[in-house]
């Protein structure tokens, strides 16, 4: 009987079919996402595939009916192209310069709001999210004015420090600071993400600290860092991925120049793109230097993610 028992195969549950209620909210759910996966498929899916399909051809858009297969002629015309090896270099050289300041200059913002001994944090709070309401085209069109060499708020008031105004906006060896200082009008949103990360630090660790004799410095960099630490990579994924897109502050400031600058100084890697399909029509040529800048962008956040195991501290985990 023992024996029987033991060789008999063990039963496995049946499987039991979705109940009636279970298939009539899930075909109702499907109904309710519907209207965002066809957005989806029309919007970002299929312009996807159609320009990874232009990739491999000579599509010019005033001259479609003349487009013809030429392989990876385009891949091979990109790693050539000395505009693609400035842009990039551009954009790198941005990329070191304004993600620091992207991300150290809201958490210094968020520490201030956070504190304790701020008289009227909620009104700072709001004073400093207030420049995400303003659309980036009409920001980027006052900083020209603060901007501006001769009537500038900010070469005004370095005059009346006695200092000599520099020309922000024709000086190629100032185009990458200049946009710096514009990308701090727009942290606001950073800054309250830093916030949120901030007021979730439990009190009792301070506490702890304190009892123990920590100055400030050690429970900055030994409690509130690292808690705050998936805040700070989620923001700094973003802040790279926005770096390698960055396109309009340019373009609407050198705009006479398709977003060039003074000795293309400002020839972003995106700027570089618009010129190929939009000023030049050479739309294969351009899908091939975007799909490009989507390998760079998707290993630089591979790279991110790699690196977070050493860096990135989950309460959840072990």
């Amino acid at each position: 009987m023992a024996a029987t028992l033991q060789s008999s195969p063990a039963r496995q549950p049946a499987r039991r079919r979705p109940s009636r209620l279970a298939r009539r909210e899930r075909n109702w759910g499907l109904v309710f996402l519907a209207p965002w996966i066809i957005g989806f498929c029309l919007f970002f899916a299929a312009p996807m595939l159609a320009s990874l399909v232009f990739s491999f051809t000579n599509y010019n858009l005033l001259k479609p009916g003349e487009t013809s297969f030429i392989g990876l002629e385009n891949w091979r015309r990109m790693v050539n192209d000395p505009n693609v090896r400035q842009s990039l270099g551009v954009t790198i050289r941005f990329l070191l310069v304004s993600v620091p300041v992207a991300m150290a200059v809201p958490l210094g913002l968020a520490l201030l709001v956070n504190s304790r001994y701020l008289l009227g944090k909620h009104i700072f709070r709001t004073l400093f999210y207030m420049p995400m309401m303003v659309p980036i085209v009409a920001g980027t069109m006052i900083w020209q004015g603060v901007l501006n060499t001769q009537s500038g708020w900010l070469n005004r008031i370095l005059g009346a420090l006695g200092l000599p105004g520099p020309d922000w906006i024709n000086n190629p060896h100032l185009v990458i600071p200049t946009l710096t200082l514009i990308g701090i009008w727009g942290i606001g949103n950073t800054m309250v993400i830093m916030l949120a990360g901030l007021q979730n630090v439990p009190t009792e660790l301070y506490d702890a600290a304190l009892v123990d004799g920590a100055g400030p410095f050690y429970r900055f960099f030994k409690i509130t860092l690292p808690l705050i630490s998936p805040v700070i990579f989620y923001n700094l994924v973003l802040a790279m991925i926005g770096a390698f897109q960055y396109f309009l502050q340019p373009f609407v400031i050198w705009s006479s120049t398709n977003g060039a600058g003074p000795n293309n100084a400002s020839l972003f890697y995106m700027v570089n793109l618009y010129r190929e399909g939009w000023a030049y029509y050479q739309m294969g040529y351009a899908s091939t230097l975007a799909w490009a800048m989507f390998f760079v962008a998707l290993l630089v956040t591979v790279a991110l993610f790699a690196t977070a195991k050493r860096w990135v501290y989950y309460a959840g985990e072990k």
